[in-house]
């Protein structure tokens, strides 16, 4: 729905999709889009191969970082390298993505409201010493998800990066009964990604349907930030630039 509202825009999209038959489905749901980048993002090997099918694209003004998976999973669906899924597709890979792709203009981090009780020490980030709790490692990760926007927003001053919360929307994972405005949650995407409204061009913020809303308050803690990028590096074997080279 982001994309198509891009396209309308006169936006230049690029997709992508975990897989040939979701290649093809996202073409059929926008045939106006430019491309599809293909890699399925529980995987640390296909999402530094989505990183470089990007960068053969050529630059870009914005990307939005809007795949997920997880919420209420009865057990830890382990990937080929070992980690939860849910950890795997909602926080490493848009690290993985983030420090691979060539700098964008801008960033956008889709989380949740449920970020708001998500574990801020990040311990056992993988669950292997927990006992599982689907609810409670998707928080986890939709968190992590604002501590990467903010801790990009303060290493790359010259990159607009922020997350938002769509709202309870009729998604899969939502659900039919979803009370939210599935429209408002695109539109944010969107807003942050092209817009030259002086409320969208700011970094380091968190939105709610085009409104500033307050984080967790450790999303903004230095160390918080810090951790996490080191924990994200020793997890994936990537880095993260931490200052634009000099031209």
């Amino acid at each position: 729905m982001a994309a198509q509202l891009l396209v309308e825009q006169g936006h230049a999209v690029v997709l992508h999709a975990r897989n040939e038959d979701r290649s093809n489905a996202a073409r059929s749901a926008v045939p106006e889009a430019e491309a599809v980048v293909t890699g399925d993002l529980s995987s640390i090997a296909q999402t530094r191969n989505v990183a470089a099918q990007v960068n053969a694209l050529g630059s870009f003004d914005a990307v939005i970082h809007n795949a997920g998976v997880g919420y209420r999973e009865p057990r830890r669906v382990a990937t080929e390298d070992g980690l939860p899924e849910v950890f795997a597709v909602n926080t490493l890979a848009p690290y993985i993505l983030s420090a691979l792709i060539a700098k964008p203009k801008r960033l956008v981090f889709l989380s949740s409201g449920l970020h708001r009780g998500g574990d801020s020490s990040l311990e056992d980030l993988a669950w292997e010493h927990r006992p599982w709790k689907g609810q409670q490692a998707y928080a986890d990760t939709k968190l992590q998800d604002v501590i990467l926007a903010f801790g990009i927003a303060r290493l790359w001053p010259e990159v607009l990066s922020n997350a938002l919360e769509p709202g309870w929307v009729a998604t899969k994972m939502g659900g039919p009964g979803a009370p939210d405005d599935l429209d408002a949650g695109r539109r944010t995407q969107v807003w942050l990604a092209v817009s030259n409204d002086p409320d969208a061009l700011v970094s380091g913020s968190y939105f709610y349907h085009m409104r500033h809303r307050d984080p967790h308050p450790a999303s903004r803690d230095v160390d918080v930030q810090t951790k996490l990028l080191n924990e994200c590096l020793h997890i994936s074997g990537v880095a993260l630039e931490a200052k634009r080279s000099p031209a």
